[in-house]
């Protein structure tokens, strides 16, 4: 029996054929899917997590309108910024910088203009922006890693190859009409793979889902506050992402001699995060969130 699950189980583990389904005229893109479902994620348990400490329902969405646009806009220019060699370095593409669907955000500039839009939508609702992110920690970072399933799609972000049983097979990806090859919108028409490499984005969704958990256990037994459960967010994810982005061997701008940028930024805001921790107020603040003013847009939903 064991001799008959051994051989049932897959010896690498198979990359899908495809990243893009069309419905007519329209590119059904699975790594976009990703981002919307970890998005949706976010904003529900977020939701849970800030009414319990004292928000009004429906809070956490209406943050959402501010901080996830400015969150995508920040992640893609973070992305562009760092990748720029790829859009206007020689032979680059300018217009690929748009084009957001086909993969391509940065965490740091997701966190940095998605937490100015968080604050304005904080202001605007009477929360205060560390409660709102120990609300929201958790959420981010599960979200982070539904969002990794997307590379999976678009067969990116690995690292060497290697024969662990583990490994990710990469098909060569072509356009089904023209033969070209199309490693983003194009098909795997070859099962033979053309490589098998470690799935260092698997590696860091099941890191990231374990930071989640330490997140959520660290916040029950010690009542984190004052932004510190975020904090503990930022410190797991960047510390496991600093190794994992080592392992990493798509192109990346080099600093420090010859240090993946990210490896770099990782260490600093861990540092930063981990700092934050020891000097930030201990305990959990009481927190009421106020109605909000007679004749608001948001009074008008909820009596609606």
């Amino acid at each position: 029996m064991l001799a008959t699950l051994a051989a049932a189980v897959p010896a690498t583990i198979p990359s899908p054929d495809r990243g893009v389904w069309h419905l007519g005229p329209i590119p059904i893109r699975a790594y976009a899917l990703c981002i919307i479902a970890g998005i949706g994620i976010a904003l529900w348990w977020g939701e849970r997590r800030l009414v319990a400490r004292g928000g009004r329902p429906g809070t956490v969405l209406d943050v959402a309108v501010w901080a996830v646009p400015f969150g995508l806009v920040g992640g893609r220019l973070y992305h562009v910024a760092t990748d720029w060699h790829v859009y206007f370095g020689p032979g680059g593409d300018p217009l690929g910088a748009l084009q957001i669907w086909n993969g391509g955000l940065g965490i740091w500039g997701a966190i940095a203009l998605g937490g100015v839009g968080a604050w304005i939508g904080c202001r605007r609702h009477g929360v205060p922006l560390p409660i709102f992110a120990d609300a929201v920690a958790p959420g981010i970072v599960v979200a982070q890693a539904v969002g990794r399933l997307g590379n999976w799609f678009n067969q990116e972000l690995y690292g060497e190859p290697t024969t662990l049983p583990w490994g990710l097979e990469i098909y060569r990806r072509v356009d089904p009409a023209t033969g070209l090859e199309d490693a983003l919108g194009g098909v795997a028409l070859d099962p033979t793979p053309i490589a098998v490499v470690h799935p260092t984005f698997l590696y860091e969704l099941v890191w990231n889902l374990a930071v989640a958990a330490v997140v959520v256990l660290a916040d029950r037994r010690f009542r984190l506050g004052h932004g510190r459960a975020f904090a503990v967010y930022v410190a797991g994810y960047t510390l496991g992402r600093f190794f994992i982005e080592m392992m990493r061997t798509d192109p990346a701008t080099r600093v420090l001699g010859d240090l993946r940028i990210n490896v770099v930024v990782s260490a600093v805001v861990f540092a930063g995060a981990v700092a934050y921790l020891a000097l930030a107020p201990k305990g959990r603040e009481e927190f009421a969130q106020p109605d909000p003013p007679a004749g608001s847009e948001t009074t008008e939903r909820e009596d609606a």
